[in-house]
């Protein structure tokens, strides 16, 4: 090879430019925030791990037990934690269920 084909860069190809994405507030406006004034309180569930029972028992083979097991202690303390962010921040709902 010659001195002079290895110094050659090779020759780039000029790509299109893509158009900016438009930009968004993923949060919404401050406005919008304004106007909605609304804020809803945090009833903690009954059973946290109702609706993933009602989808049967997970399929792993040897292990159903188990995993059902492992999956409500996650499901318990995912709403636990729940309750008590919404405690921290005022959101929880201290009122008597008795009816």
């Amino acid at each position: 090879m010659s001195e002079q084909q290895r110094r050659r860069k090779p020759q780039s190809r000029s790509k299109p430019r893509r158009k900016a994405p438009p930009e968004r507030d993923f949060w919404g406006s401050a406005t919008a925030i304004e106007n909605d004034k609304r804020v809803d309180v945090v009833r903690p569930a009954d059973d946290p791990t109702a609706m993933i029972r009602s989808l049967g028992q997970p399929p792993l083979p040897g292990s159903q037990v188990n995993a059902e097991y492992n999956f409500a202690l996650v499901y318990d303390k995912a709403a636990a934690l729940a309750v008590a962010l919404a405690a921290a921040s005022g959101l929880l709902d201290t009122d008597d269920r008795s009816e």
